[in-house]
């Protein structure tokens, strides 16, 4: 087996290692308001659960060139944003969100995604997903490089659900109805594929 010091490698080679093992991670489309009131929207992959009581999300926002994203700039300034799942039926749209563009110009607008009022917050979420969350922001870690931060760390307390009527029953979101994608390396997703259950012991 081979074994490697991730202090040898460059960041982008521990990057392309942790991307490419860490798999399949699910993605987070953000939602947030700019100070100037312009809606922006980008994916996140480095993003999870991090409590159910209370329920928070976690993302972790990496710092090209130690530069911090429009998106943490947001959530700090506001401390409001939305977390959307992203699915197959927007899985497109929401990747054309990554573009590069300067703080004045909206990613949905770009994409053609459809803002929808918040019921607790002020930031709007987008129509075109299954299942939204509404979230402030709990805390805020600045974690990463020698010299400078490499990623903003970004814990949200959720303060209100929004899910499909057809994919909740009985307390459960139905997996194959909601159809997640997931981020792996490079270019590539993943779908929800066979699925099989293992009882946990006593």
């Amino acid at each position: 087996m081979l074994s490697i010091d991730p202090s040898t490698q460059t960041e982008r080679e521990n990057y392309k290692f942790l991307i490419g093992s860490i798999i399949p991670r699910p993605i987070a489309f953000v939602t947030t308001i700019s100070s100037a009131g312009v809606l922006n929207g980008a994916p996140f992959s480095y993003f999870n659960i991090a409590s159910s009581n209370p329920p928070m999300i976690s993302l972790s926002i990496q710092r090209p060139e130690g530069r911090q994203k429009d998106t943490t700039r947001n959530i700090i300034d506001s401390k409001e944003f939305v977390v959307h799942i992203v699915d197959e039926e927007n899985v497109a749209k929401v990747n054309q969100t990554a573009a590069n563009l300067p703080p004045n110009q909206s990613e949905i607008e770009l994409a053609g995604l459809t803002p929808v009022d918040s019921t607790k917050i002020s930031v709007p979420g987008i129509k075109e997903t299954k299942i939204r969350m509404e979230c402030l922001l709990e805390h805020h870690l600045e974690l990463g490089g020698l010299d400078t931060p490499g990623c903003d760390f970004i814990i949200g307390r959720v303060v209100q659900f929004h899910i499909e009527n057809d994919l909740y029953e009985h307390g459960r979101v139905d997996p194959r109805g909601l159809a997640a994608v997931s981020r792996l390396a490079g270019t590539n997703y993943a779908k929800i594929g066979e699925m099989f259950s293992i009882d946990r012991p006593n």
